[in-house]
């Protein structure tokens, strides 16, 4: 899941990185892979990918500091009928 999650973002993102380049550690944030305009995409992304509902979830900034923390945040609420594509 973390290679799906970093390949996302490297292209919607920085999209001239090699994604074995993004650590999984790497602060997307403090790194300016990710502001908050972007997280908006990110979030629409893991709702429609892994069909998590979002209105459900308080969201925090730290549930997408990195590919990590994106990953367990996904392994926490996805859903077990998430849509195979995207």
């Amino acid at each position: 899941m973390k290679d799906l999650i970093r390949a996302f973002i490297v292209s919607e993102f920085v999209p001239d990185t090699d994604p074995a380049e993004l650590a999984d550690d790497y602060d997307l944030h403090d790194g300016g892979v990710i502001d908050s305009l972007s997280l908006l995409s990110v979030v629409t992304w893991l709702q429609q990918r892994f069909g998590i509902d979002m209105d459900r979830i308080e969201l925090k900034p730290e549930y997408f500091r990195s590919v990590e923390s994106i990953a367990a945040f996904v392994d926490r609420h996805a859903s077990a009928l998430a849509p195979a594509g995207n």
